[in-house]
């Protein structure tokens, strides 16, 4: 959700007059979207903030601006730690950025202004895509839940729905311009309808979404096992285009812990979700978010969690060490282990899902599979001389281009069919020829350095801006 965020920001900049630096060029203008979900996240933008000092102190026309979760949080104290900054907005009033920047630099003072309550749904801002190939479509934002690690639902506000009509327009505009993917984004994303009334809208929009001729792969995130009905399993099952992935965070499998975070399910209902998503969908994969070492965690309910995992079988989860966030319940809580114990069972949590992901990756070898050519997923595919692409089930797989190509090289944003070879946790190699290769109009943007830019929803098809220079985003959160 920062990510989609982020590109809501880069739109209103550039409606604004501004224009992206190369990496060879002082900025004149550096914006951060933070992230407050970690305590880490706190650490490494004040740190990043003191960095920039010199810089700002050696070019005072430069500004700084620091926005999202964290600024949401800390308000004013941003100003207060690193008075160097010039404008601190929060998670409702991202469309404000321009007019606060303008602000600071006439005033020659920092601009703060934090909203209680969204400004406006940040659908109907400017965007600027990072990819040609694949979308982030916000059906909701906000959260309704009160559980005791998060921090989220003070920092977004409760949910508010988009009507379907409004992300089926932003879905069509995007596969319009040759988007094969879209995304669908809300806090607990299965939730959705509830402003509405509509307990059955997320999977009647699942449904919808595979009515638009061209759009070849849905996604979402994240869904909470509360609001997990069959009418969704049904629908993930029976619309072809919907992938086979299912990302649901379990947290704990203890459930003495899960009350203590006010997860209002427990193991047995979380694991029948899966065995009825498995029923229907055979192939599905499932992945999920684990929290080691919150507060009163003994080693018994570590066990359960363990347990889940092995029955689980999840392909592949996101683990944490708990981090303790001050105004959350559970930052009073007694009984945090001490951060030794919290290690070794992470490490030992970590093992277990490495051994699981890469027996489950290994059944794969020999298995034909689809790729959606991606763009900067490998580390080392420059000495490799491999190139990266994400299957149907959303696993990675590194694949040679090599074999039955189309009319020169795969891009991005390219469909291949391969045999995957050899197996790893984390990813899938395949080595051999390409089966197949369909060049597409996504591919071709991005041969073109073109990128999508959205005007809003409703607000007519997106257009193609100057080529960009190259891009980095750094992965928010969604839980």
């Amino acid at each position: 959700m920062n990510v989609h965020d982020s590109e809501r920001l880069s739109g209103l900049l550039e409606d604004a007059g501004y224009v992206r630096a190369s990496r060879d060029v002082d900025p004149d203008l550096l914006v951060f979207n933070t992230c407050a979900v970690r305590e880490n996240a706190d650490n490494r933008l004040y740190g990043t903030l003191g960095h920039l000092r010199p810089a700002k102190q050696h070019n005072p026309d430069m500004q700084i601006a620091v926005g999202g979760c964290l600024a949401q949080k800390d308000r004013g104290e941003i100003v207060r730690r690193a008075p160097w900054v010039d404008v601190v907005f929060g998670t409702h009033n991202l469309g404000s950025l321009p007019t606060l920047l303008e602000r600071a630099r006439h005033n020659r003072e920092a601009e703060v202004e934090i909203l209680e309550s969204l400004e406006t749904f940040p659908s109907t801002l400017p965007a600027r895509r990072e990819s040609t190939y694949s979308g982030w479509v916000s059906i909701s934002v906000g959260c309704n839940n009160t559980c005791t690690f998060c921090i989220v639902p003070s920092l977004r506000g409760k949910e508010k729905d988009r009507r379907p009509g409004e992300v089926l327009s932003e879905v069509q505009a995007l596969v319009s311009e040759g988007v094969l993917e879209v995304t669908l984004l809300g806090q607990n994303v299965n939730a959705y309808g509830v402003e509405f009334g509509d307990r059955y809208a997320f999977g009647k929009l699942l449904r919808s979404c595979g009515e638009i001729e061209g759009l070849e792969r849905v996604r979402f995130t994240s869904p909470h096992p509360r609001d997990f009905t069959d009418d969704v399993i049904e629908a993930m099952a029976e619309t072809p285009n919907v992938c086979p992935q299912l990302h649901m965070p379990l947290q704990s499998g203890s459930d003495r812990i899960l009350k203590s975070m006010r997860r209002s399910y427990r193991s047995e209902r979380y694991l029948n979700i899966l065995s009825k998503v498995r029923e229907a969908m055979p192939d599905a994969a499932i992945t999920t978010d684990i929290i080691v070492g919150f507060p009163g965690e003994t080693e018994e309910d570590f066990q359960a969690t363990l347990d889940v995992v092995r029955r689980a079988r999840f392909s592949s989860a996101f683990t944490f060490q708990y981090s303790r966030r001050e105004g959350t319940p559970a930052a009073e809580m007694d009984g945090q282990p001490p951060k030794e114990v919290v290690q070794e069972r992470y490490e030992r949590l970590v093992a277990l899902q490495n051994e699981i992901s890469w027996e489950l990756n290994t059944e794969l070898v020999g298995r034909d599979v689809e790729l959606l050519v991606a763009e900067g997923e490998g580390r080392k595919n420059a000495e490799t001389r491999r190139m990266s692409g994400r299957a149907r089930d959303g696993r990675l797989v590194h694949f040679t281009p090599v074999g039955d190509l189309v009319e020169g090289e795969v891009r991005p944003g390219d469909i291949v069919h391969t045999t995957v070879t050899r197996a790893a946790p984390h990813h899938l190699i395949a080595d051999g020829e390409i089966l197949a290769h369909r060049r597409t109009v996504a591919g071709d943007h991005w041969e073109r350095g073109q990128r999508p830019k959205t005007s809003g929803v409703g607000l007519g098809l997106p257009s193609f801006g100057a080529p960009a220079t190259e891009s980095t985003s750094e992965q928010g959160c969604a839980c």
